[in-house]
């Protein structure tokens, strides 16, 4: 089942802070940006986070997962949860760099 557009929005909701956020569709599913960088995996009505040493002890005991096939296991961010939604978009836009722009072959 693919994220449905009423769900992504509700997740840019609870997104919203001291950023910009925007997302975008990519094979069926979304990713949410926060400043232009990317931080949020949405698959099938759940929003992932890449697993990093600095919001390990923020989501521990949180529930993991596999966005899709030949992924790495994520965290699952419980995105109702607007205290914990906040602190850890805070650290995951603070540490994930811009990503790298493509050159265009001719």
């Amino acid at each position: 089942m693919a994220t449905n557009i009423d769900y992504i929005e509700f997740v840019c909701e609870q997104a919203k802070g001291d950023w910009v956020v925007r997302y975008k569709k990519m094979f069926g599913e979304y990713m949410v940006y926060l400043n232009d960088k990317p931080i949020l995996l949405v698959c099938d009505n759940t929003v992932y986070v890449k697993k990093v040493n600095e919001i390990e002890e923020l989501m521990q005991g949180a529930e993991c997962g596999i966005p899709y096939g030949g992924a790495k296991e994520h965290y699952i961010l419980d995105v109702e949860n607007n205290v914990l939604t906040k602190e850890v978009l805070a650290v995951l836009e603070r540490i994930t760099p811009l990503p790298k722009k493509k050159i265009k072959k001719q």
